[in-house]
């Protein structure tokens, strides 16, 4: 049995340790200081519900069948996307004007026909080698037994037209001189839906090295409410945010607290959380790999994987603000004055 002044002595040495650590991170919050506000909200504001409610309605019809992996529907969604960025001229991160990354039948399952992922790129002014991507799923579930086309409006054209907004608004602020000072690397990620084999492929064969990668932000359904929000749909879950760099999740908190005040809904975060969302969409691949992401959800709905996911039901106002949010918190990480750093290299954590 332990004395009590050993006890007091073990009691003292945790508290002290705590007092260090709510210092250290007290010491972290002061650092991150805010881009300029002006700027951030005017380029922020170019991203609209009405053109992203354009988009979502050609994105998810029924032209392009559903979507599914290395069928004509999702050939057809990528050429949408790349004749997107031509016309925006914004540029590939490949020669040309190649935008696709194809991924060969023979690394996807069985029956699988080859695919690509759709990169754009905007390169920074400043330190142009350190990429931020910003990332969502461009795949879906094709047609059903039935005939009828899973169209994936909220799952996940939501997240697609949330990456060619934020891509228009951060080329408009380059085109006037603003331009990040990092560079930002958009990727329309096939396969997710079969296993996220677009992001493994990506992993496997970066448009850059991974260890020049700060962070991933990756986007996932954000254009709809669930149930658990009904009375109050101004919300987003976050997920995985403090995994990695609790650095990058206070600069979002701070961002969100400074030019939005959304709930920031972390329940899904926990580790032991039994629906396994961390690991279920592309950020997870960035994540085993170092790389600090964040997985922005609007959670589970009634039509979820469901044909009846379709345009008219997404709240695009909704849709617009959740958006904002993420360009907003990509500026930050872009143009602050140091790079976002994990934990384990963080110096105001060690």
């Amino acid at each position: 049995m332990k004395s009590p002044f050993i006890l007091s002595l073990f009691v003292l040495v945790g508290t002290c340790a705590t007092q260090k650590y709510t210092v250290k991170i007290q010491n972290l919050k002061d650092s991150i200081k805010l881009s300029d506000s002006t700027l951030v909200i005017s380029f922020a504001n170019t991203i609209t519900a009405k053109e992203l409610k354009t988009h979502l309605y050609k994105f998810s019809s029924k032209e392009f069948q559903g979507r599914e992996v290395g069928e004509i529907g999702q050939k057809l969604a990528s050429e949408f996307l790349k004749s997107y960025y031509q016309n925006q001229n914004i540029i590939s991160p490949f020669s040309d004007n190649n935008y696709y990354q194809i991924i060969p039948a023979k690394f996807l399952p069985e029956n699988t026909k080859s695919s690509e992922n759709v990169l754009a790129f905007i390169e920074g002014s400043e330190k142009p080698n350190e990429i931020i991507i910003i990332s969502a799923h461009l795949d879906h579930l094709g047609i059903s037994e039935d005939g009828k086309i899973y169209q994936g409006a909220d799952d996940d054209g939501s997240g697609t037209v949330a990456l060619m907004e934020m891509a228009q608004a951060f080329k408009l602020a380059k085109n006037e001189g603003y331009g990040p000072k990092r560079s930002i690397l958009f990727i329309h990620l096939t396969a997710e839906e079969i296993g996220k084999q677009g992001s493994d492929f990506y992993i496997k064969h970066p448009a850059f090295p991974l260890e020049n990668t700060l962070a991933n932000l990756n986007i996932d359904m954000i254009g709809r409410v669930d149930e658990l929000h009904k009375k109050n749909k101004d919300y987003i879950y976050l997920i995985g945010s403090d995994r990695l760099s609790k650095e990058l999740h206070y600069l979002s908190e701070k961002v969100n607290n400074t030019y939005f005040n959304i709930n920031l809904d972390y329940r899904f975060n926990a580790e032991n959380d039994s629906n396994h969302y961390y690991s279920r969409s592309d950020q997870y691949n960035f994540a085993l790999q170092g790389i600090p992401v964040i997985f922005y959800f609007n959670g589970e709905h009634q039509d979820y994987h469901k044909t009846t996911d379709t345009p008219d039901k997404i709240d695009y106002p909704l849709l617009e603000k959740r958006t904002k949010l993420i360009f907003a918190t990509a500026w930050q990480i872009a143009n602050q004055e140091h790079s976002v750093t994990t934990d384990k290299n963080s110096e105001l954590l060690n």
